[in-house]
């Protein structure tokens, strides 16, 4: 049985359901799941939680992300990427680099997405690309998300590379369905490689080939990261007896007194005293004690 986490490197024609299949078959286990959706056409990184560590799955959803994008300006389609149906084809050769580069940089910041209805967002209980595959189209309503910053690598007409940082919940193709708009000429993605997800990053994934043949060196926990790697950036509480011991792995909370430089804000990794992983907690000001947030023992 592993516990942990493993960076993915998606390939171009899986689904992330595909890659959480095919990591059940290598793993040998069921308990699998990965954190965050990517579209059949993209590839990147994609980390893959097993074990004890399906327990930080929403945890890593929420993280930010970063993609390598290839806009194709001057082309509209139903799916707002190159793999659906036209809508609308525009000559974009009459663009400036300046003008391009505006609208890019412009959305820049807070901004409201209307997400796509080729997604897996769900209306009254319906999946919208399940609806759009029927023809139907329903409203759906803006959703306030932060693009942190835009690097423009190339500009290439009709084509715009670009990096991009950003939160949760973005979709990459609506941002190029958005420049595009904003160019008035339409605009859609032709490419899309996440680079950098919950702080994994792809130079450091392995495809499904390596890992099966990780599996078949019997050398797979080489590839398998502990669940704490993902809160590395925490401070640290370790239990000094048995006493807290016991109440740590019943997942009470507890009293600690931290050393008058540590900040009480932020979340915590807490270990027992042989060093075993408990879980991460916060500090209740008002209680004086510190409680867990996720537990992570079984």
């Amino acid at each position: 049985m592993y516990d942990g986490i493993i960076n993915v490197y998606k390939e171009k024609g899986f689904t992330s359901f595909d890659v959480v299949a095919k990591m059940r078959g290598i793993l040998g286990q069921k308990k699998v799941g990965h954190t965050g959706t990517l579209d059949p056409e993209a590839e990147g990184v994609l980390p893959v939680c097993v074990g004890k560590g399906t327990r930080l799955c929403d945890m890593l959803t929420d993280r930010d992300k970063t993609y390598e994008a290839t806009l194709l300006l001057g082309m509209e389609t139903d799916t707002q990427d190159t793999t659906g149906t036209v809508l609308s084809e525009t000559d974009a050769s009459g663009l400036t680099e300046e003008a391009v580069r505006e609208a890019v940089l412009c959305f820049v910041g807070d901004y409201d997405q209307i997400p796509p209805m080729y997604s897996a967002l769900k209306v009254n209980g319906r999946k919208l690309c399940d609806l759009a595959r029927q023809g139907v189209e329903v409203e759906r309503k803006p959703r306030p998300v932060k693009i942190y910053d835009i690097t423009i690598r190339s500009i290439r007409l009709p084509e715009v590379v670009m990096t991009v940082s950003c939160s949760k919940g973005t979709y990459i193709r609506t941002l190029c369905h958005d420049i595009g708009e904003r160019l008035a000429v339409g605009g859609c993605m032709k490419k899309l490689l996440r680079t950098r997800a919950a702080g994994f990053r792809m130079e450091d994934s392995r495809t499904l080939d390596e890992l099966q043949a990780l599996k078949d060196t019997g050398r797979l926990e080489e590839a398998v990261l502990p669940v704490e790697t993902v809160f590395s950036g925490y401070k640290e509480i370790r239990s000094g007896d048995a006493s807290m011991d016991r109440l740590l792995r019943n997942g009470n909370p507890f009293r600690f007194q931290m050393d008058g430089e540590a900040s009480l804000e932020d979340p915590f990794r807490v270990y027992d005293s042989t060093g075993l992983f408990i879980g991460i907690y916060r500090f209740s000001e008002e209680k004086r004690m510190f409680y867990p947030v996720k537990i992570f023992l079984s």
